[in-house]
Parts: structure tokens; C-alpha cells; sequence
């Protein structure tokens, strides 16, 4: 069965380092930061890339996001993704505007002949963690959507998926087409290679600027969170520390 998958993906910063926001506190100041996607995001661009290796087709990536965004595109081609699509955005657009311009984006897909069954998400970005944009878009298309998803596999001309639940999984079969959010842990991504870096630069990358329309949720302000640090207390040494160690024990509960 060849597929059509289209995979959104987000322009994050690396947020391994610290965190630094402008004077106004509307952004991260990002002079010194590196650009990334998600990993949950990473791991639904690997996913298609497997489910076309497997049943043959094509794979779109799809971003919105500034001119520079297109940097991440082209690492996701790199991966074995066919062509790309890039909703260009200064601006950052609120979980209500994103879904509204990637349903507007597939609509002119459809209009234009293609056809997608599966469409890919982070089960949520790594810099705002909404946790909307797919449903939003699921719920604007009449497409059955599950989230939160660690396993895919085509049966009988649908979709079974699987979502981690306390004590086991849960198992959803769904027709297609249909939207997936993905968690990090489906699979390991694969790295790119110079062969596919330099394909990438070949492949066709399909810009316009979408209508950014009435924002259901105005940013007032960012902040970084206080860095609590943590603390150690020396209880005693060698056999001395006993009594000390069974009072905290009591103290928090532990012992009765």
C-alpha cells in the first residue's frame, strides 16, 4: 500500500544550555544558541521515512517559521524525506493560527492532486509544549486523531497504534486517513549522512506565506523559571549517623 505522509515539524532552540531572554522578555535571545526540531518530532520525520522504505510512496516535510527554518527542513530531506513545504513566519503564530495555516497548506495540497493519508506530529514542541496544533488540525479535517503515541503499524488499510498507559498500552486502530502525535521512544532516529546532506540540497522546498489571522491567546510576557540548585546535609559519619538518618526517615514520612 504506498502512502502520502506529511510531517510537521517545529524551529526550537537547543535547550541543553541556559536559557536567556531578551530585555523585553518577549523571546529567547538566541545569538548563542544552536536550532533543532523536537525529538518527538525527530522521530515522526523516521517514521514516514520507514513506512515509505516499506510500502513505497512519498514524504513531505512541513514547517512555519522564519526564512532560517529552512535549515531544519533540509536536515529532515537529509533523512530520506522527499520534498518540503515552508509556511514562512516571522512571527510567532499562536496553537489556534498554526493549525489553521497546516490545514490551509493541506487543503492546497488536495486541491492540487495530492492526497495524504497520514499526517505526523510531536505529540508536543519543545519550546512551548501546547500539545493542540494536531488535534486542532484533526478536528478541522473530520480525521481521527491519536495522540501521545509510541508504536504505528499499517493493518488492514488502517493504522494500529499504540499509546503508553500506567500498567500497559492501549491499542487504537483508526482508518485513514488520520492524524498521529508521536512520542520520542517510537524509534531511534536515524543521523544523516553526507550522501542524503547532499541530496537534501537538491530537493524541492515549496514556500508561501500563510494568513496569520486572529490570535486566540495573547503573549504577555516570558520567564525563565527560578533555579532552585539543590542542597546536601551531612547527617554524621560511619555508625554515628544512624540515629540522625532514622529521624529524617520519620520526618518525611518513610518510617512509621
Amino acid at each position: 500500500m504506498a502512502l502520502n505522509i506529511l510531517c510537521c515539524v517545529k524551529r526550537v532552540p537547543m535547550t541543553g544550555g541556559r536559557i536567556v531572554l531578551t530585555a523585553d522578555e518577549q523571546a529567547i535571545e538566541t545569538r548563542h544558541l544552536g536550532f533543532t526540531i523536537s525529538p518527538h518530532e525527530e522521530c515522526g520525520v523516521e517514521e514516514a521515512v520507514r513506512l515509505i522504505e516499506a510500502n513505497g510512496g512519498s514524504s513531505t516535510v512541513l514547517t512555519l517559521g522564519p526564512p532560517e527554518a529552512e535549515e531544519q527542513l533540509r536536515d529532515c530531506m537529509a533523512l530520506g524525506i522527499d520534498r518540503a513545504i515552508h509556511l514562512l513566519a516571522e512571527d510567532e503564530f499562536d496553537g489556534q493560527a498554526t493549525a489553521r495555516a497546516i490545514v490551509a497548506a493541506i487543503e492546497a495540497e488536495r486541491a492540487a492532486g495530492t492526497e495524504y493519508e497520514i499526517v505526523f506530529f510531536g505529540n508536543e514542541s519543545a519550546d512551548a509544549g501546547n500539545f493542540q496544533v494536531g488535534i486542532r488540525v484533526a478536528h478541522a479535517l473530520g480525521w481521527p486523531c491519536v495522540t501521545g503515541v509510541k508504536a504505528v503499524a499499517l493493518e488492514d488499510g488502517g493504522l494500529r497504534l499504540e499509546q503508553e498507559v500506567p500498567g500497559g498500552r492501549d491499542v487504537y486502530r483508526v482508518p485513514l486517513p488520520a492524524v498521529v502525535t508521536v512520542k520520542e521512544g517510537l524509534n531511534l532516529p536515524r543521523y544523516p549522512s553526507v550522501p542524503g546532506r547532499l541530496r537534501a540540497k537538491k530537493k524541492p522546498v515549496e514556500s508561501s506565506t500563510p494568513e496569520r489571522g486572529a490570535q486566540g491567546v495573547a503573549k504577555a510576557r516570558l520567564v525563565v523559571p527560578v533555579d532552585e540548585g539543590s542542597q546536601t546535609e551531612v547527617l554524621g559519619r560511619g555508625a554515628d549517623a544512624a540515629p540522625a538518618v532514622v529521624e529524617l526517615l520519620e520526618r518525611v514520612g518513610v518510617l512509621g
